[in-house]
């Protein structure tokens, strides 16, 4: 099985480019057809050289996490008869300063907030354990 995506990136004209000082927004296209604009965080390369309403590779990372959680939980949770309503996730990345004085990502913190149907709502060890599962799966 493969997944694929395209980047895309081009010098504007006017840029000179060994100066840094050219934009960083690119494209992101995706196999299903789905086209993104991507940039590098305005807090580690400043703007206008960054793009504040891209999404940037450590948002990315960040969503790239909680939505592979989200998928093994809510598989879990239908596997063991649950139903779930709704989920949403206020997923947070810390960045750090690395050993080699780059930054890094060192924590990614997760804070689901799940809704399941009255008729089939797991006890708290119970939705523990899902979360555990997800977490192990992914």
């Amino acid at each position: 099985m493969k997944s694929r995506a395209t980047i895309r990136w081009e010098k504007a004209s006017e840029d000179v480019f060994t100066d840094q000082k050219y934009s960083r927004k690119h494209q992101w296209q995706f196999d299903g057809g789905i086209s993104v604009w991507a940039s590098a965080s305005p807090q580690i390369v400043s703007l206008p050289m960054s793009d504040a309403s891209a999404i940037d590779p450590e948002e990315a990372f960040v969503a790239l996490l909680s939505s592979c959680h989200m998928l093994f939980f809510l598989s879990i949770a239908a596997s063991n008869g649950y139903i779930v309503n709704s989920y949403e996730d206020f997923a947070e990345g810390i960045l750090e300063e690395g050993d080699n004085g780059g930054l890094v990502m060192t924590t990614v913190n997760l804070y689901p907030q799940v809704i399941f149907s009255e008729k089939h709502e797991p006890a708290a060890e119970d939705l523990v354990g899902l979360h555990q599962k997800a977490h192990e799966k992914c």
